[in-house]
């Protein structure tokens, strides 16, 4: 029952963390009210139980921060769009277009490139550096659309 409390308490650090926005750990005696404590057998520790446990959960979250800040940075080293990242972009596919199709490799004039995951577009005639939209999604995702069309491309980024 403890390890299932302790797995519990450990990973919604992270979320509460985030949604505090402090990078400072909160010991479980400020976050928890007397009856939490007693309903999760918290209070059944010892002083010397509960501040270990409390040890554990802010070098555990010490870690996690760390693993996300390296995340981040190895992304914005490859040039990949982050998580906070999420502006809509608006450019021009480079060459004349007759469309696309999943698979497809479109390069922007901004110098970025992405990749078509899902949809197609044909035109009827060939458009010459088409302007297009590209704007992410609330599930992560990106979708390229270009003006005057209704058929959106599901994208990713390669650069």
């Amino acid at each position: 029952m403890r390890r299932l409390i302790l797995t519990v308490l450990a990973s919604a650090l992270p979320l509460s963390l985030a949604i505090a926005g402090n990078d400072g750990y909160i010991p479980l005696e400020q976050r928890l009210d007397r009856m939490q404590m007693q309903q999760t057998g918290l209070d059944q520790l010892s002083p010397a139980q509960l501040h270990l446990l409390n040890r554990l959960l802010s070098e555990e979250q010490s870690s996690q921060i760390a693993t996300a800040k390296a995340q981040g940075s190895r992304e914005a080293a490859a040039g990949k769009p982050l998580a906070r990242d999420r502006e809509p972009v608006t450019s021009r596919i480079v060459g004349p277009v007759r469309g696309w199709s999943t698979g497809q490799v479109l390069a922007l004039e901004n110098g970025q490139h992405w990749r078509v995951l899902q949809g197609e577009l044909f035109l009827r005639k060939p458009v010459d550096d088409p302007q297009v939209h590209l704007a992410p999604s609330n599930m992560g995702a990106w979708y390229l659309q270009m003006p005057g069309q209704n058929q959106r491309a599901k994208v990713e980024r390669i650069d």
